[in-house]
């Protein structure tokens, strides 16, 4: 009874391990709808200020008579507050877990070649989490107004990316989703079962294309405006 207590301990871990890995693996396939759906929104900025300013005004009543004036986002906004937490709250179960099996005696460490967006998947998770902070206190709740102040969805947009340091505190915090998707749609593949060893060299593939096309498509609207392209 004594000598199986420990296997039965190990054995509850790695299922709990396998759990929280696949809280983190959903919820990060609903941030990748949402940052593609987002995406598509920034790029009506090249439609025009008609366009866009119609786009943001259709989220705003999607749903009506059946859902209040802005109620489509308020339960968007609900449920991705719940899977952020949720997010956080297993990648930081996951990494404590991690420091103490490195911590323990029997365990045994096998260095595994990692690439950069996986090294970083932690400072990287904190930096678009801090990003997001202020992109919502930015655009959301206009707490934080730059350029000017304007009621306009679109002039808000332009007024905020004609200035430099804006765009490029934008642009690190892309190039670091970037990285975090790049590793993230590989890993939670992996999770989720959906992967093989002979198709992960393409879903790696398929990761970084995935990954650079989001980033280039939110980089494309704040460069316009700053070099004019867009005004």
């Amino acid at each position: 009874m004594t000598a199986t207590a420990p296997l039965v301990r190990r054995r509850a871990a790695r299922r709990t391990s396998v759990a929280l890995k696949v809280v983190m693996a959903t919820t990060g396939v609903l941030f990748l709808l949402f940052v593609l759906a987002h995406m598509y929104g920034n790029l009506k900025v090249f439609s025009g200020q008609e366009a866009f300013d119609g786009y943001a005004h259709h989220l705003r009543v999607l749903g009506d008579p059946v859902l209040p004036y802005s109620g489509f986002l308020w339960i968007l906004r609900i449920v991705l507050i719940v899977a952020v937490v949720s997010h956080v709250w297993a990648a930081a179960r996951l990494w404590r877990r991690a420091n103490h099996a490195r911590s323990t005696p029997y365990t045994t460490f096998r260095p595994v070649q990692a690439t950069w967006s996986s090294r970083t998947m932690r400072w990287g998770g904190l930096t678009i989490l801090l990003f997001v902070i202020f992109h919502l206190l930015q655009f959301t709740t206009v707490t934080i107004e730059v350029g000017g102040s304007f009621d306009s969805p679109y002039e808000r947009l332009v007024a905020a990316f004609s200035v430099w340091y804006i765009v490029v505190v934008y642009a690190l915090a892309m190039l670091a989703l970037g990285m975090h998707l790049r590793h993230g749609i590989w890993s939670s593949v992996q999770t989720l079962g959906w992967s093989t060893r002979q198709h992960e060299p393409a879903i790696k593939r398929t990761a970084l294309a995935i990954a650079a096309i989001i980033v280039v498509g939110f980089l494309l609207p704040p460069f316009a405006i700053l070099f004019g392209m867009v005004s």
